[in-house]
């Protein structure tokens, strides 16, 4: 926040380096079970506000997984369940999301590639909105296409309309 830019004003505020370690503890060690993001994108224009002004958020979604493999120390299955099974399990809609791959299960599905190291570029975001705190921050395993209730939402790395 040194530099009073607002898109780092997000909810809850960034945290110390001693608090990341932590985070990072609590993944590893399975105190926490979840990872999930606020995703509260918000238009360029409320963004470039004074950042007494601004609102707290940025993008999540599309950079999560990246940012999990990238600075997680976490294995692959290990982020995936953190990002997808548990969740699902713990806000008790694992009937529809998370399930195993299979016939006549649900297909919300999410394709990656975990050995693509990539780089925050708002220009080529699938997202609407460009308030990231990653811009310019290599991170490790590019989601390339989503499946939600069988309609393609993402194909290799576009939002679809």
């Amino acid at each position: 926040m040194a530099s009073y830019d607002p898109v780092y004003k997000v909810n809850p505020p960034l945290r110390s380096s001693a608090d990341i370690r932590a985070l990072k503890i609590g993944l590893l060690d399975g105190t926490i079970d979840a990872i999930a993001t606020d995703h509260a994108p918000h238009p360029r224009r409320d963004k470039e506000m004074s950042l007494d002004m601004a609102p707290p958020g940025m993008l999540g979604l599309e950079t999560a997984l990246g940012v999990v493999l990238a600075f997680g120390d976490l294995e692959i299955k290990d982020a995936v369940a953190l990002l997808s099974w548990n969740p699902a399990r713990i806000a008790k809609v694992d009937d529809a999301h998370g399930r195993p791959i299979s016939v006549s299960e649900p297909a919300n599905i999410c394709v990656f590639d975990p050995g693509i190291s990539w780089s925050v570029d708002l220009q080529r975001l699938a997202s609407k909105s460009i308030n990231s705190p990653y811009v310019g921050r290599t991170l490790r395993g590019k989601v390339r296409h989503t499946i939600f209730k069988g309609r393609p939402t993402v194909i290799d790395g576009q939002a679809q309309k």
